[in-house]
């Protein structure tokens, strides 16, 4: 846990440092070396021979929360059979979720990124999952896998909770066809207007459309998933309740 100390290290600005200790009492966690979380923290448009990024640093953590959210669910669901096991963890470790625990703990506005990226409204999912995996990344480095489960399970055991119990599988796509059918007869479609990333991190971006016009558009980590985050933010435009 953070304890009272300040950074000393030759290598951190000092510019840095407010950012720095803001974030490990964010995060519940004291670096021996904060060098860990500078490249963990730091955007890929910031890169430099003296500055590496942070997506290294993802790879890592992408492994990392795998496997123990892996053994996690394997320790806390002993009944359960693979297949469900699979559609929890893939859910739990999902863009949008990681996005979320991201934005909870305030790793924005502690993120390092370039101007370019910061000139949006608010930072896309992907690069809010992308920094969480690089601090899982930079903690397991620092401290090993004991802190590093830790740190998973903290942040990360509400959101196995609520997957168990179904809150996060509402069908976005089925209801939102069910609306649109109700209406005019219509039925909307899906165009992947983007795919990205390494094939352990793929990213894709997907867009709800009614003919020619566009409903809403959604990231994931899979094409499903990024179809029903679509679907979730065309009902949102229409105004529309997915739980009424």
């Amino acid at each position: 846990m953070v304890g009272p100390r300040g950074f000393e290290h030759e290598n951190i600005l000092p510019s840095d440092l407010k950012r720095l200790e803001a974030c490990e009492k964010r995060i519940g966690y004291r670096f021996q070396d904060p060098n860990h979380l500078v490249q963990a923290l730091t955007h890929s448009s910031l890169k430099t021979i003296d500055n590496p990024c942070n997506e290294r640093m993802e790879f890592l953590g992408d492994s990392v929360l795998g496997m123990v959210m892996t053994e996690f669910l394997f320790n806390f669901f002993p009944d359960r059979p693979e297949g469900e096991l699979t559609q929890i963890k893939s859910a739990v470790v999902s863009t949008t979720i990681l996005a979320e625990e991201s934005q909870r703990l305030g790793l924005d506005e502690v993120y390092a990124v370039g101007k370019g990226v910061t000139s949006r409204r608010k930072l896309p999912n992907s690069l809010m999952a992308n920094v969480f995996e690089a601090v899982i990344a930079a903690i397991y480095l620092d401290g090993g896998i004991v802190e590093a489960k830790e740190f998973i399970v903290r942040n990360l055991y509400h959101q196995v909770l609520a997957v168990n119990q179904k809150e996060h599988s509402v069908n976005y796509k089925s209801i939102l066809q069910q609306h649109l059918q109700r209406e005019d007869g219509s039925t909307p479609n899906y165009r992947v207007l983007s795919e990205s990333g390494p094939d352990h991190a793929k990213e894709f971006v997907v867009q709800a459309m009614l003919k020619r016009k566009s409903l809403g558009t959604g990231e994931g980590t899979t094409k499903k998933e990024a179809e029903q985050a679509a679907a979730k933010e065309a009902l949102e435009q229409l105004g529309i309740d997915p739980s009424a």
